[in-house]
């Protein structure tokens, strides 16, 4: 029933900037920034069973709706690197355990003062790692939506070969309530699959369709029975397997073009993050809900002096 909910974002108590004047109040000696650490590879968040060729991949966080953590990053990726060289693995299936697919990028997790050129270099390198990871994966990509399907985790899967979907999953992707700009590489790819109107919808406007509704428009292939999503979702992975079918992005994405792509929203979103909108936002968002928006304001008021060290 809110965004903090919808969306796993920095929260108010885990984003504080630090300042220390001189006599004269003139000039900040330190700033500090709360940022989630990337963590480790850990393969209980993303387990993995190979049949006839077929490999599925499970988020597996379902306390924290498989959001992406930093380790659940670094284990999606090292999955990516360890089925790409592996010979049984000719397709591979990506779903969630239950109920959600995924709430998107999780970035209150672990957290550690850094300062705020550091935080925005590691926004940037992070986004475009784990976009890059599908990107270069070598092999097709069959998403399997279990459910609710949030931000990053819907940019990823549209540039999958193809979502086959529960008939329990939504897709949303509310980076205009965020003040934040597109990525995954959407600002592209969603106009090229979906059509104009559907892209501006979405990204602009904060729909969030159905299942049936995202297959109408072109972002999903199928919509299945719930208890039927991963049967139905091997099924076709199997005749991929038999066709011998090639990776290949939808509405003829290109990887290297993808890849530029991603490089100059990962820039964009970096700067966003650590943008007066942004934070207003944040503060309005919090302060709407009756929670304590104090920290924001405080960031937000506070932004001339520590963006100079950006």
């Amino acid at each position: 029933d809110s965004l903090l909910q919808e969306m796993t974002i920095p929260r108010v108590s885990h984003i504080l900037v630090l300042a220390r004047s001189h006599a004269q109040n003139r000039c900040f000696h330190q700033t500090a920034v709360v940022m989630s650490k990337m963590g480790k590879v850990d393969p209980k968040l993303v387990l993995s069973s190979t049949k006839n060729n077929v490999t599925t991949l499970t988020m597996n966080d379902p306390k924290k709706l498989n959001g992406w953590t930093g380790p659940m990053m670094l284990t999606l990726k090292d999955r990516f690197e360890q089925h790409a060289a592996d010979p049984d693995t000719k397709v591979v299936v990506l779903t969630g355990a239950d109920p959600y697919y995924c709430a998107g990028v999780n970035l209150s997790a672990t957290i550690q003062p850094m300062h705020p050129k550091k935080l925005h270099t590691m926004i940037r390198t992070s986004n475009q790692a784990v976009f890059d990871s599908f990107l270069d994966f070598p092999k097709p990509i069959l998403v399997a939506a279990n459910g609710p399907a949030i931000g990053a985790c819907v940019t990823s899967a549209s540039t999958c070969d193809a979502i086959i979907a529960s008939e329990k999953a939504t897709f949303l992707v509310p980076f205009a309530r965020l003040s934040i700009p597109p990525e995954g590489c959407s600002s592209v790819h969603f106009e090229r699959m979906l059509g104009k109107a559907a892209a501006k919808k979405m990204l602009e406007e904060g729909w969030k369709p159905t299942a049936a509704e995202a297959k109408e428009i072109g972002l999903v292939v199928d919509v299945v029975p719930h208890d039927q999503l991963m049967e139905k979702a091997q099924e076709l992975a199997e005749q991929w397997v038999k066709a011998g079918k090639v990776k290949r992005i939808p509405a003829g994405g290109n990887v290297e073009e993808y890849k530029a792509v991603n490089a100059k929203e990962s820039l964009e979103l970096a700067d966003a993050f650590l943008s007066y909108p942004f934070l207003d936002a944040q503060y309005n968002f919090l302060k709407s809900k009756g929670k304590n928006a104090t920290l924001f304001m405080i960031l937000k008021s506070l932004r001339p002096i520590w963006s100079k060290l950006l």
